[in-house]
């Protein structure tokens, strides 16, 4: 059996699929994609038993076939090809593939179709649509936030929560949180699911920051993504998400405003001669002057720089954890942010000064213990 596709064409939708695959699968086929031709239209997919991704291209077939070809060599010829058609031969029976290029040939060593794990089907579900570019971009105001602890499996995704009103996404990794919300989009059900990161930074990569639409259908077992030449689909964390609405302070009478890349580069500069354990950093606000500082007692390394800022509240001292600080304001637009605070052992409320029409962002995060120098 034979088909002709474009190289480039290719690669691009490979480069897709390829975050998926694992480097030591639970079975060794897993190292493969699934080429599945049926009426001219060429499925590959690749998956790690909890994430799938299959993408779709046209090409010049004249028969059916379905063969799983090694992913990492297979990525590594089209990566090192100009431009060009590629004239693949496939031998299911000897389980052999051979790709011909304008100066040479590959033969790979393949594997049966059907012996590639089946996609899962997501059934008796509920169905809603987003465009592309606002999941894309709830997915990175939160996705950061995570956890990584595998012993705190709720917090190691993110928490969708669907109104008939809006959506939701938040993250939490107990340090801070973030939540992000949309009363553009407007679901029409009323549910709540945990997606885990990997898929989330899949789509992420994977989905076009323009207004298609992308439906996602789910269950209590899986959640499927899917445009006009993308699915994704992977199984949900079965576990219960904290309260986090109970850890949102809802008075902060202290309310510091400024510049967010002075805030940030000033955050990172200083941050420079923290604690490489805890990364404190110590924010002083007195009327209109902050005072952002950091000392590592073991190395006798210190750093301070005064900033100028609009606030309102009491004079205060609060300590923050200047990696989670920095990340937060890495990730917000607006230029100008503002830091609400009540008392230095409470956390802080961080907000863009100004969001896009329809969302609102809130992010918070845990005050540090000072020492007093």
């Amino acid at each position: 059996m034979k088909f002709i596709v474009n190289s480039t064409t290719l690669l691009r939708h490979l480069s897709l699929i390829d975050g998926v695959v694992v480097s030591k699968p639970i079975i060794p086929i897993l190292n493969n994609f699934l080429f599945d031709i049926k009426n001219g239209e060429l499925k590959i997919s690749s998956t790690d038993l909890e994430t799938t991704m299959t993408t779709g291209i046209k090409v010049d077939a004249k028969e059916d076939v379905s063969i799983a070809i090694p992913s990492k060599t297979t990525l590594d010829l089209l990566k090192t090809l100009a431009d060009q058609p590629l004239a693949f031969s496939i031998n299911t029976e000897k389980g052999a593939v051979e790709i011909k290029y304008d100066s040479g040939r590959f033969k790979l060593t393949a594997q049966k179709g059907d012996e590639f794990p089946k996609n899962p089907v997501v059934e008796d579900g509920k169905k809603f649509t987003v465009p592309s570019k606002v999941l894309q971009k709830a997915i990175t105001k939160t996705v950061f936030a995570t956890s990584n602890d595998e012993l705190r499996l709720n917090l190691t995704g993110v928490l969708v929560q669907l109104s008939s009103s809006d959506l939701t996404f938040v993250a939490t990794d107990a340090n801070r949180l973030v939540r992000y919300n949309r009363v553009d989009v407007k679901p029409g059900v009323e549910d709540s699911f945990i997606l885990p990161k990997k898929a989330l930074n899949l789509l992420k990569s994977a989905l076009p920051n323009d207004d298609t639409e992308v439906t996602i259908e789910f269950n209590r077992s899986n959640a499927h993504f899917s445009t006009t030449d993308l699915s994704l689909i992977c199984r949900l964390i079965d576990e219960k998400y904290p309260d986090y609405k109970a850890v949102i302070p809802t008075e902060n009478p202290n309310l510091l405003t400024m510049d967010r890349n002075e805030f940030l580069t000033s955050v990172k500069r200083v941050s420079i001669t923290s604690n490489k354990t805890t990364h404190q950093i110590r924010l002083k606000i007195a009327g209109s002057e902050l005072t952002i500082s950091a000392e590592d007692i073991d190395f006798e390394n210190e750093a301070q720089e005064k900033l100028k800022c609009t606030y309102a509240g009491e004079d205060l001292e609060i300590g923050f954890n200047s990696k989670y600080l920095s990340e937060m304001l890495n990730s917000l637009d607006s230029p100008e942010v503002r830091l609400e605070m009540s008392q230095p052992n409470r956390a802080g409320v961080l907000r863009p000064s100004a969001a896009d029409e329809g969302e609102d962002i809130l992010m918070l995060v845990m005050p540090m213990m000072l020492n007093s120098y």
